[in-house]
Parts: C-alpha cells; structure tokens; sequence
C-alpha cells in the first residue's frame, strides 16, 4: 500500500481510534507451497493497550494447517470509500473535464504473528472479550467451559491471538490539494449524500483542520 505524507495518519491515535470503531476485515495467511493465501473476512477485537488483536473461527476452516505452517499474517481494514468524480478535483484554471477521478478512503494493514488458542477456558474468555465489544448492552449468557449454552460449542471453534508487529495506516481524503478544490469535494459529498459520503467528508474536514 502506497502511502503519501499527506496521506498518513498524523499519530497513532487517529488510526487506533478508527480501527476500534472498524471491527470487521480481512485476515491474510500465506498459503501452503503451491497454494494461493488464504483471505479470511471476520470480525475482530483489537486491544491497543495489549497491542493485539482477538478473534476466533470455526475448527474445520481451511487456513488452520497454513496457519500453523507460518503465523506471520495481514489483518487488512477498509472503509470510510467513496468514489470521486473528474471535476470535483480539476484545477481552478481547468475545465472541469479535466479533473482526475479518484477513490477515497482509510485503511489500516496491521501484520501481526498469530498464536492459536486452543484450551477451553482461554476460548471462553476470548469469546466474552469479543462479546462485551459487540454487545456492550448484554442479553446473551457468557462463555463457560461445561456451561450452557455456549461450553459444549467450545470445541467446534479456535481463538486467536494476533500480536501486532507492524501498522501501515492511511488517510486518503484530498488534504494535498489547494482548499479550494477541497471545499468543491465536500460540496460534492455533501449533495451527493451517498453512504459513506458523510465519513468521508469528515475525514477530509478533520485532517484538514489538524
């Protein structure tokens, strides 16, 4: 992922208090020799005081022997994309067919060396961490091995670990471009009212404004 100066996150802050509110991604693992990489959609926890990542999948998926081969893997997060029309972005002395079109968005890549959890209890509180995440207001019983509901479910799925070794973050949201092309894409965002025109925007105001 290619990231400009202007495009970086302008310190951790703003790129872990974006991934704790975009918990769902792509796990990346690299496949067997001869194999393409497993990609793997999921929802996720991620810890920035611990610097980790928690998530689980079911027992039979398919990247577990991968996994295990090399535990060195790509979380990959995008949202906040929008699609940028030509003349929002053309050039004050420019007719407006000469802007380029472009695409917005954030990303965060976190590579992280996974540890496979596999004992009960450990399971279990993974699943009430993820829980007390996703479902803050309760209503639903906690994870206890022997316990129903969930403890005879325990052994149908593995908890991961994620330790993350490195971030590569990115802000793509125009904030190089002259304020005056600036202020024609929010005016373009605000109109158009698509569903991620109003994340968008506020990416582009708020990096502007820092």
């Amino acid at each position: 992922m290619l990231i400009h100066p202007w495009d970086a996150p302008h310190d951790d802050t703003e790129w872990q208090q974006w991934l704790t509110a975009h918990d769902f991604g792509q796990l990346a693992v690299n496949g067997l020799p001869g194999d393409p990489p497993h990609v793997q959609p999921l929802h996720f926890v991620y810890d920035s005081g611990r610097g980790e990542v928690i998530a689980h999948l079911a027992r039979p998926n398919p990247l577990w022997p991968a996994l295990d081969a090399d535990p060195v893997v790509t979380l990959s997060v995008v949202d906040d994309y929008v699609y940028v029309p030509g003349p929002w972005q053309a050039p004050p002395d420019a007719p407006p067919e000469h802007g380029e079109p472009t695409s917005f968005y954030a990303a965060v890549q976190l590579r992280c060396t996974a540890q496979v959890v596999n004992d009960p209890a450990q399971k279990a509180d993974l699943l009430n961490r993820q829980l007390g995440h996703f479902q803050p207001e309760g209503g639903s019983a906690r994870a206890a091995v022997g316990e129903t509901p969930y403890g005879r479910l325990l052994s149908g799925l593995r908890g991961l670990r994620l330790q993350v070794t490195n971030v590569r973050a990115k802000f793509k949201y125009a904030n190089h471009r002259p304020e005056e092309i600036q202020d024609r894409i929010v005016a373009g965002l605000t109109t158009r009212g698509g569903p991620r025109d109003a994340a968008a925007r506020e990416h582009l105001l708020r990096r502007r404004g820092a």
